[in-house]
C-alpha cells in the first residue's frame, strides 16, 4: 500500500505568479502530490506586492496559510512542523536564513532544501551573499533538491557539504498546458519578467529579429521592463500574464524564444519551466543554448538553438509547418512523458522515504555555527 506523506512547503510563493516562477512550480508540484494522495500545508510569506497580485488565493491542492514574521512561524507551527513527515524550505524566501534556523531548532523529521534558484544561489554564496540561504547551512539539511542537475550536484556535495544534493527540475501540469487550437497571432513570442542579464540576449534574439522582419509579428510578455526600451512597431507588449492564461499565449505563436539567465547558463542543466510549458502546449521552441539541453530536448530534433540575430531570422524564415510541428511533437511527447507535476512529485517523494526520519539529533551541533 502506498504511503501517504504529510509535508510542509515554506516557499516565496504560491499564491502569486506576479514576477516569479516559482508559483508554477510549486502549483505542478503540489498537485501531482495530490494526485498521488500525499497532504502539502503551503506556508506563503504574506507581503504587500503579492497579496495585490493574487492568482491562486484558494487552492484546492493543499492547504495554503500565509504569515507576517517570522514570530508567526515560531508561535503558531512548531507542532506541525515536528510531526510532519518532511519540512521543505524553498529558495528566496524572506529572511531565510533565520527561518530556516528557526525550523532546525523544532527538530524535524526530515528538513530539505529546494533551491528553484541554484544557479543563484551559488552565485550569490560565491559572493558572500547570504540572503536566503547561509553556507553554513547546507549541510544540515537531510536532502538539497536542486532547480540544477548535472554537475551542479557534484558542486554542492563537494564544495559546499551537502549531505544529498538530489535534481528535482520544475514541471508542468499538462491538464492546464494544452495547444488551444486558436489561430496564430505572432511568429515569436517571449514570456519572461525583465532582468537585466537576460535583456541583451532578448534584443539579439527577439528585437532585432523583429527589426530586421518588419512583416512579422512578435510579442513580449512581462513585468518590470524598464520604460527606455525601444520596442519595433511589430512587437506587442503584454504587462503580466497570469498562469492561467498562459496556454493560450503559447498556442497563438508559430514559435516561442526561450531565454537563460547567465547564472544558469554558466552552470548548465538548469531547465525553465517556460521551456516544459511552451513544449506541452505543443509550440516549436527557440532557445539560447546551454550545457545539459540537448540531454532534456534535442537540437533539431525537439528544440532550434539560436546563438544570434540571424539563426533566428532564418529558422522564421525556412522553417515550414510539417518541420515545425516535428519539432513540437517530439518536444511534447518529451515533456508529458517526464516533466509533469506528476512525474516529478514521485520523484520528490522517493528521494525523501530514502531519508531515515527522526535526525533532529544530527542537525543540532550545526544549526548556529558560524561560517
Amino acid at each position: 500500500m502506498r504511503q501517504s506523506l504529510d509535508i510542509i512547503v515554506l516557499g516565496l510563493s504560491l499564491s502569486s505568479s506576479w514576477g516569479n516562477g516559482h508559483a508554477t512550480t510549486y502549483r505542478a508540484l503540489l498537485r501531482g502530490l495530490k494526485e498521488e494522495g500525499h497532504h502539502v500545508l503551503f506556508l506563503e510569506r504574506d507581503v504587500p506586492w503579492y497579496a495585490s497580485q493574487r492568482d491562486l488565493p484558494a487552492p484546492d491542492f493543499c492547504e495554503l496559510q500565509y504569515y507576517t514574521q517570522v514570530e508567526d512561524l515560531i508561535g503558531n507551527y512548531p507542532d506541525r512542523i515536528r510531526s510532519a513527515d518532511a519540512v521543505i524550505i524553498g529558495s528566496y524566501v524572506p529572511e531565510g536564513v533565520r527561518v530556516i534556523d528557526e525550523v532546525v531548532a523544532m527538530s524535524p523529521q526530515r528538513l530539505c532544501f529546494y533551491d528553484i534558484d541554484t544557479p543563484v544561489t551559488l552565485a550569490k554564496l560565491g559572493r558572500n551573499d547570504e540572503e536566503y540561504l547561509a553556507r553554513r547551512q547546507i549541510p544540515i539539511f537531510d536532502a538539497y533538491f536542486s532547480f540544477s542537475g548535472g554537475e551542479v550536484l557534484k558542486r554542492l556535495e563537494e564544495v559546499y557539504g551537502s549531505r544529498n544534493a538530489v535534481a528535482l527540475y520544475c514541471s508542468v501540469d499538462p491538464a492546464r498546458y494544452v495547444n488551444t487550437g486558436e489561430a496564430f497571432e505572432w511568429d515569436l513570442g517571449y514570456l519572461g519578467t525583465y532582468s537585466p542579464d537576460r535583456q541583451p540576449t532578448v534584443e539579439r534574439l527577439l528585437l532585432d529579429v523583429a527589426r530586421r522582419l518588419p512583416n512579422r509579428r512578435f510579442v513580449v510578455a512581462g513585468p518590470q521592463y524598464p520604460a527606455e526600451i525601444d520596442w519595433p512597431e511589430n512587437v506587442e507588449r503584454i504587462e503580466h500574464l497570469p498562469p492561467a492564461e498562459h496556454a493560450s499565449f503559447y498556442s497563438r505563436q508559430r514559435f516561442t524564444l526561450n531565454v537563460t539567465r547567465a547564472d544558469m547558463i554558466e552552470a548548465g542543466w538548469s531547465p525553465s519551466v517556460r521551456l516544459f510549458e511552451a513544449a506541452a502546449c505543443g509550440t516549436p521552441i527557440i532557445s539560447d543554448y546551454w550545457r545539459g539541453l540537448d540531454e532534456l530536448l534535442p537540437h533539431q530534433d525537439a528544440i532550434i538553438i539560436a546563438r544570434d540575430t540571424a539563426d533566428v531570422v532564418a529558422a522564421l524564415s525556412a522553417a515550414n509547418d510539417a518541420k515545425r510541428d516535428e519539432i513540437a511533437a517530439s518536444a511534447q511527447a518529451r515533456v508529458l512523458a517526464d516533466h509533469t507535476g506528476l512525474a516529478r512529485s514521485r520523484e520528490l517523494v522517493e528521494a525523501l522515504l530514502a531519508i531515515p526520519p527522526g535526525r533532529a539529533t544530527e542537525r543540532h551541533p550545526r544549526q548556529r555555527i558560524s561560517a
